[in-house]
């Protein structure tokens, strides 16, 4: 059982997982299945650049300022459904890594899903995060090579004025602010971008980031972070 009561079903998840992995890893496979979902709230990250991430003005084009990119993310589903199933009020962690530019690829990627989730708003979200549910997230499907891992947890965000934090257990203990521009009442940001996140970035700074897991030890303390609103579709049944 997990934290909560709720069943934890090692075999659903072992199976979604596989299916998800085979999918990404044999290219003839790496198909899309259009699927009616949404997602409205808010995704946050820190990562291992130095403050500003390129990737956002570059769109990933652009080397990560140390080479490669490690990350973590945070999704909060303020309002959401997957195929009718809500996803409203759930919260998603992610381990990310990237070998060189975001735009070439080859990222590795664990997730982290709400341990209140049910089976289906839980299986949505994977296929949402791999891409095999089109729309928003579609390009996952060439950007993703690896699900590392993929299990229910405690997911705990936090979202309070020009700070946002998560915690999975000690897996993911993270902090951001966001930066002060001349206004002080106003944060420093990017508007009407093409960032596959969403047009508007909030320029952030990790305060407490560290992760834990998959034999990555990594701490973000002071580096790049991103804060961003978003909207998320899928594009219905075809």
């Amino acid at each position: 059982m997990c934290a909560g009561g709720i069943e934890d079903r090692p075999s659903d998840r072992i199976r979604v997982r596989d299916k998800i992995v085979q999918q990404i890893q044999n290219p003839m496979r790496r198909r899309q299945h259009p699927t009616e979902w949404k997602i409205k709230g808010e995704l946050f990250l820190n990562c291992s650049c130095q403050v500003f991430c390129p990737c956002v003005v570059s769109l990933g084009q652009h080397p990560p300022t140390e080479g490669t990119c490690k990350a973590w993310m945070a999704i909060a589903i303020d309002e959401g459904h997957f195929e009718g199933e809500s996803l409203s009020g759930l919260n998603i962690g992610l381990m990310v890594e990237i070998p060189g530019k975001m735009a070439e690829g080859d990222w590795k990627v664990a997730a982290y899903v709400d341990e209140r989730a049910t089976q289906k708003a839980y299986n949505g979200i994977l296929q949402i995060l791999s891409g095999a549910a089109g729309g928003t997230t579609g390009l996952f499907t060439l950007l993703v090579s690896e699900i590392i891992g993929a299990e229910r947890e405690k997911v705990e965000i936090i979202r309070d004025g020009t700070r946002r934090a998560i915690k999975v257990g000690r897996k993911i203990e993270g902090e951001l602010e966001m930066l002060t521009g001349k206004n002080p009442d106003e944060p420093v940001m990017m508007t009407n971008t093409k960032y596959w996140m969403g047009p508007d970035i909030v320029a952030a700074r990790g305060l407490k980031s560290k992760v834990r897991d998959y034999g990555r030890i990594w701490d973000f303390s002071g580096k790049s972070g991103e804060i961003c609103a978003i909207d998320w579709s899928g594009p219905g049944k075809r």
